[in-house]
């Protein structure tokens, strides 16, 4: 049984010091196109969404941000709701800007042929820099669904012009403790083309701009057999992995739970994060956060079970033997290299962690301490009328 005294010192600290951002809309209710579901106790105010996301921090340890989208979180005085999420043990992260839901934008929003529709998606970035000031952010995060359905109905080159344009705008209005954060996404909503599809794409838009705008991986926004891991090392090694959101696909951008499609991948992906020392977040810059939908399942459970799935991997990355693994692959040794990487894989790093929560006052498993707790049954009998949050909204 492996246990704390298994890691480094410098591993035990990096576990220690672990952290990952929670999503706003990951406590609202979701679904599919076809039908959204509703929970009790579901959150109608982005005040209590930071009261579950302190739920989560309370029992995983990790999860100190929460990262809002405008204008899902708009709210009368966001330096009021800075003060009740510190208050809460919470930390207001990244500010995400939503420029897709509105009809202006059927064809398009930063990329729009029409000046005054990128005109008023530009507005909407600076009201979204306007909140990261009250809130005490220092990312602006930007994701668009500007794109074509069919060849032909946009000039592709025209749209990409339009879009460093754009965001230029946006940049030069960034304060300069701020940095803007591009995100990517292989299709969806646009089915022909989709004007920010892939990490080349993100880079080289964020490169123009300069030193402070960096690309998001989202684990979702990639073709089926995408090696994920060789786009997070080539980005961190250009230096511009500004943030990574963690979740599952089977098929698209499903947004399940992480680790729940392919545990392995996960792992896979935390030993880049770890061979490269990005999980030093002090150094690397790189902010890590669960973007997720919870469908079916309750959505406080799947947040710590997805921050518990990615404490272990990042526990089985840092027992990785560097040394032998080093030894192998100098030497060619394909199969010797291989089962340094599985050896770790492998390892049961459940009673390390559980070790890892005592020592930090904690209870050593988060879930069933949360079930206990009984505070589903007192936000479902005390949230009772109003809107419920939800995907969207």
């Amino acid at each position: 049984m492996v246990t704390l005294s298994d890691l480094s010192e410098k591993n035990r600290a990096l576990l220690r010091g672990q952290t990952l951002e929670l999503a706003s809309w990951a406590f609202g209710n979701a679904g599919t196109r076809f039908k959204v579901y509703a929970t009790p106790g579901t959150p109608r105010t982005p005040y209590e969404k930071i009261e579950d996301a302190a739920e989560v921090q309370r029992y995983t340890g990790i999860t100190p941000r929460l990262s809002l989208h405008i204008p899902w979180d708009e709210t009368a005085d966001f330096r009021d709701l800075a003060a009740f999420a510190q208050d809460h043990g919470i930390q207001l992260g990244n500010i995400n800007s939503n420029v897709f839901q509105d009809d202006d934008y059927k064809f398009g929003s930063l990329c729009n042929s029409d000046p005054d529709i990128r005109q008023k998606a530009v507005d909407a970035h600076l009201h979204c820099i306007d909140v990261m000031r009250q809130t005490g952010s220092d990312t602006l995060k930007i994701w668009l669904g500007d794109g074509t359905n069919y060849p032909g109905q946009d000039s592709m080159g025209a749209r990409q012009d339009r879009l460093h344009d754009s965001l230029r705008q946006i940049y030069a209005a960034l304060d300069a403790d701020q940095k803007l954060l591009l995100e990517y996404k292989f299709f969806e909503p646009a089915f022909y083309h989709t004007d920010v599809p892939d990490w080349g794409t993100a880079l080289l838009q964020v490169m123009a701009l300069g030193d402070r705008a960096v690309v998001c991986l989202d684990t979702g926004h990639h073709a089926p057999g995408t090696n994920v891991e060789f786009i997070v090392m080539q980005l961190l090694r250009a230096g511009r992995l500004g943030a990574f959101d963690f979740n599952s696909r089977f098929y698209a951008d499903d947004d399940l739970m992480v680790g729940a499609a392919d545990p392995f991948q996960l792992f896979r992906i935390l030993d880049q994060i770890v061979e490269a020392g990005a999980l030093d977040t002090k150094v690397s810059g790189v902010n890590f956060m669960l973007d997720q939908c919870h469908n079916l399942e309750d959505k406080i459970p799947g947040e710590i079970r997805s921050a518990l799935n990615v404490q272990e991997a990042t526990a089985k990355a840092l027992l990785i033997d560097r040394d032998a693994l080093a030894a192998a692959q100098a030497a060619h040794d394909v199969l010797g290299a291989n089962a340094v990487l599985m050896d770790a894989y492998n390892t049961d790093v459940r009673p390390l962690l559980a070790e890892l929560r005592e020592e930090q006052g904690l209870d050593p498993d988060p879930m069933a301490a949360f079930l206990r707790s009984g505070y589903r049954e007192r936000v479902a009998e005390a949230r009772v009328g109003g809107q419920q949050a939800s995907w969207g909204a």
